[in-house]
């Protein structure tokens, strides 16, 4: 069985990757990124919720690859991103394009908004939601990790707004802990976990 994954996010992919290594062994499951079969277009990801979008994703991946899927070939998205309590729950499902620029964009402005508040800091939450399609339907799965954010950036590792949140329980920002130690604990290995009973059902 292939999952195909609608993201060209290297980052995405390699975490991915890192958190379904049990499952591949187990489902003889091979994981390729959409752009290996086919050349990667716009998707307009216009829902109202991180659901929504997910969805959105993986149907017009699954769509577009209609002519070269095998029967038993799956394509997983993901939506994902940060809310922040104090801002209203903002940036929400504009997580990836709040500034309208890059990763690093989005990061230096919300550490800006953040830095506006009294505190400078406030309690926040990782939404993620996986998306399947396949040719036995359209299904998701949604995990969270709540802490909160910081208004400067802290460590090296991870991506998006990792430098500036800190996962309750601990006193350090995402990027500041292993790739190991987040993916532990991280809202998209939750979903990606609650997901994976989606695809041992798909696999029989």
């Amino acid at each position: 069985m292939r999952l195909i994954l609608a993201t060209s996010n290297a980052d995405k992919i390699k975490e991915i990757r890192e958190i379904y290594s049990p499952l591949c062994k187990a489902l003889h499951l091979e994981i390729l990124a959409w752009d290996r079969l086919i050349m990667p277009f716009e998707i307009v990801e216009n829902g109202e919720s991180f659901k929504e979008n997910a969805l959105i994703k993986s149907k017009a991946v699954f769509n577009a690859l209609k002519g070269v899927l095998r029967h038993s070939d799956i394509v997983l998205s993901d939506d994902s991103g940060i809310c922040v309590e104090a801002l209203g729950g903002k940036p929400g499902i504009h997580s990836a394009r709040y500034s309208g620029g890059n990763a690093t964009d989005n990061l230096n402005l919300l550490c800006a908004e953040v830095a506006k508040l009294p505190s400078k800091t406030s309690k926040a939450h990782y939404c993620a939601c996986i998306g399947i399609s396949s040719a036995q339907g359209d299904f998701s799965a949604h995990g969270f990790m709540y802490g909160s954010v910081i208004s400067t950036p802290k460590g090296k590792n991870g991506f998006g707004y990792d430098p500036m949140f800190i996962p309750k329980g601990f006193n350090k920002t995402l990027a500041e802990l292993s790739s190991e130690e987040k993916n532990a604990i991280s809202h998209r290995t939750q979903a990606l976990m609650r997901a994976s009973y989606i695809l041992r059902t798909l696999k029989t």
